[in-house]
């Protein structure tokens, strides 16, 4: 996905809507560790990236919500009378959903032409749709002034995710787009929302690894990965009164309910329960600098979601094997909801464009596809561009 300056967003808005804009930015995300434990009441380990997605808004009197594009196809006229809208089945639907959120909170909203640009590529599990819905939200609450707590604008996103798009997902994706700070992860209680900046040493670069592929099953599977968690918890809550979510359920308490459970659910609780043990050891070992121990725990992060989750796939697997053994390379897991998408690897800064180099010559001649490599850091959060309606 191109980049461009907040300005040249201004310029192509001008163009189409013959007005000045404000503009807001939302970056997508990388997870470091702690797959699929976000919505099972968890800790995650993400950090914004600095791909990020540009909302540019005016308001209309019209009762019309128009959005567009600069990348992807159609221009969407919605009708604010009735309301709510229904889904449309294209990208559009991210803003809509925000828009149900919003519309309440913002008062007198008669419409307003909308236009995004997105950085973040798409279906690589870097959170393209987050990006979108923050960054959407914040331009259309600009619209009278709202100034919203960021935790508030994350929970409207993730309702709107969840009640209009359809996806079931968890809270961290809308969170550290709106929390990430350069330098640092994000450390978050998913149930609390409780959140600790977790330094991210200079010496160390993200190296994400496109496979190029993402298998169609995903977000039927991403759903029926939520499903079989809950109801490990129902069975689980029965011996143990108090147990609400996997979050509240200890190893040992796993252990004894083992032969209660379907192996299935067993194998899927199992995953989740360690996991968000990796999570919390996997902070520890980046404040006190021990990047080996890090790659570790990604490393059995990997294998827990490739054997008990089940939701890698040959090209990730292929991707996370071929950065063992290059130099400067400290460990790596897939990133994501997983059946595609990227691989997050922990280099070296010094080593980091010849491991890009090298994993991408490696994954093309084991699949004979040519991946995207991206280099990146911590970046910062979701926040105004242009508060001025000037170009």
């Amino acid at each position: 996905m191109k980049k461009m300056r907040p300005e040249e967003v201004a310029e192509i808005f001008q163009r189409e809507f013959h007005s000045a804009p404000e503009i807001f930015s939302a970056p997508g995300r990388v997870n470091l560790i702690g797959e699929h434990t976000d919505y099972n009441d968890g800790y995650v380990l993400p950090s914004a990236i600095g791909f990020y997605t540009y909302a540019a808004v005016s308001p209309r009197t019209d009762h019309k919500l128009v959005l567009r594009s600069t990348e992807l196809s159609g221009t969407y006229k919605i009708d604010l009378n009735p309301w709510p809208p229904k889904k449309v089945g294209a990208w559009c639907d991210y803003v809509l959903g925000v828009a149900v959120e919003v519309r309440p909170l913002v008062a007198g909203f008669e419409g307003a032409n909308l236009l995004v640009h997105g950085e973040v590529p798409l279906g690589a599990g870097l959170s393209s749709s987050a990006a979108l819905e923050v960054a959407s939200a914040l331009a259309l609450l600009s619209l009278n002034g709202n100034d919203l707590p960021l935790k508030t604008v994350a929970r409207l996103c993730q309702r709107a995710e969840n009640q209009f798009v359809g996806a079931r997902v968890g809270i961290m994706d809308q969170f550290v787009s709106c929390h990430g700070e350069a330098g640092y992860a994000v450390l978050l209680d998913c149930r609390s929302l409780d959140y600790e900046l977790v330094p991210i040493p200079e010496m160390v670069k993200f190296v994400i690894s496109n496979t190029m592929v993402k298998h169609e099953l995903a977000a039927g599977e991403y759903n029926l990965r939520r499903e079989q968690c809950e109801q490990g918890v129902k069975i689980l809550s029965r011996r143990f009164p108090g147990i609400e979510a996997l979050r509240d359920v200890s190893p040992t308490q796993l252990e004894e309910e083992a032969d209660n459970l379907p192996p299935l659910i067993y194998k899927r609780c199992l995953h989740v329960v360690r996991e968000n043990q990796r999570v919390l050891d996997a902070a520890e070992r980046f404040r006190s600098g021990d990047l080996a121990g890090v790659g570790h725990l990604m490393r059995e992060s990997h294998a827990s979601l490739r054997d008990l989750y089940e939701v890698s796939s040959p090209e990730l697997d292929i991707m996370v094997a071929v950065a063992e053994g290059l130099p400067g390379f400290f460990g790596g897991r897939m990133t994501g909801g997983g059946f595609g998408g990227c691989t997050v690897n922990l280099v070296e800064t010094g080593q980091a464009e010849s491991f890009a180099a090298a994993i991408a010559q490696r994954y093309q001649q084991k699949t004979g596809i040519s991946p995207d490599i991206h280099i990146c850091s911590a970046a910062h959060g979701a926040g105004a561009q242009i508060r001025k309606a000037q170009v």
